[in-house]
């Protein structure tokens, strides 16, 4: 090996030691007692893993860490050990809110996830099989997944990365060089190596408002499939348009609200009531909360005759 690939080896270990010094403090045990069920005997035991991201004890996990939860209490690395009150879940994004009694004063920044980039360095903090605070690193592989939820929704906008994760994980974040936060691990293939899933940090965090201010997210329908996509340089720059990318119409659900309004397959949404669309998870933040049920003046580039032509339509999503 020689002194170039050592101070790049040196580098990135000290990248990694750094994060994982920084975000540890932070990341919680989630020890879960199933509610007993009747004539089945004690109640089960699981576990999983979360972080705070507030300093009065909001903690964000997965939503399936903590489903059918009677009891809930978080451990941290510092001995720290309290009960866990269940705020909220969204079964659509995989994600959950607690609110945590006494807890360390460390806490995680939310960082974005709108401008990151494939090759980047990626380090998880979690509780794997029950080993306690392991920390695993690798790169963000992919941008802009679909993964099924046990709502029965696609997350979109997931993050594919080759970290090493396991069972126990779910809910720990996903952190840059920074130890900011940009995804929140929620899934892997068993039978593939190097593909594991993080809910992205900008769709965890309009969720997690979502759900300390609400309880719940309300959510109006479209019915389309989406992806975010880069917008063709010369439109954006004869447009002077503020962002580089849209949101691609990948498939429209027949006798859905967006089909009966007129979106089609191939449509670019880059902007609905006036504010440009850059990615999926804004699209969403004006279907929900506030936004349930009302109607949406989107902003879109269509294909017609091999050129993208600009289009308003108003489409009203269905309850």
């Amino acid at each position: 090996m020689g002194a170039r690939d050592e101070f790049i080896l040196d580098s990135y270990s000290a990248a990694v030691t750094q994060v994982a010094h920084t975000a540890s403090p932070a990341v919680a045990h989630i020890k879960v007692r199933k509610a007993a069920q009747r004539g089945n005997g004690p109640a089960a035991q699981g576990s999983g893993s979360g972080f705070l991201f507030t300093p009065d004890g909001f903690t964000i996990t997965n939503a399936h860490v903590v489903e059918g939860a009677g009891e809930l209490r978080a451990a941290f690395a510092d001995g720290t050990e309290s009960v866990a009150r269940l705020v909220g879940t969204d079964a659509s994004t995989d994600i959950a809110v607690l609110r945590i009694e006494s807890h360390p004063s460390a806490f995680l920044p939310l960082g974005s996830s709108a401008a990151l980039q494939p090759g980047q360095l990626a380090v998880a903090v979690g509780n794997p099989l029950g080993f306690d605070f392991t920390v695993t690193a690798g790169i963000v592989s992919a941008l802009g997944r679909s993964l099924p939820s046990r709502g029965g929704r696609m997350i979109e906008d997931v993050i594919q990365t080759d970290v090493a994760l396991n069972p126990g994980n779910s809910g720990g974040p996903l952190l840059d060089s920074a130890a900011q936060v940009i995804g929140v691990n929620t899934a892997v293939i068993p039978s593939a190596q190097g593909l594991s899933f993080a809910v992205a940090i900008d769709t965890a965090r309009w969720v997690a408002g979502e759900l300390m201010r609400h309880g719940a997210v309300r959510r109006g329908k479209l019915g389309v499939q989406c992806a975010a996509v880069a917008l063709p340089r010369r439109w954006v720059r004869e447009n002077e348009w503020p962002v580089a990318t849209g949101v691609r119409v990948v498939e429209v659900v027949a006798g859905s609200a967006a089909a009966r309004d007129g979106l089609r397959s191939g449509d670019i949404l880059v902007g609905c009531d006036g504010v440009p669309l850059a990615q999926l998870s804004d699209l969403l933040k004006r279907l929900a909360g506030e936004g349930y049920g009302k109607p949406l003046l989107l902003k879109l580039l269509r294909p017609v005759a091999g050129t993208l032509t600009p289009f308003y339509l108003k489409v009203t999503p269905g309850g």
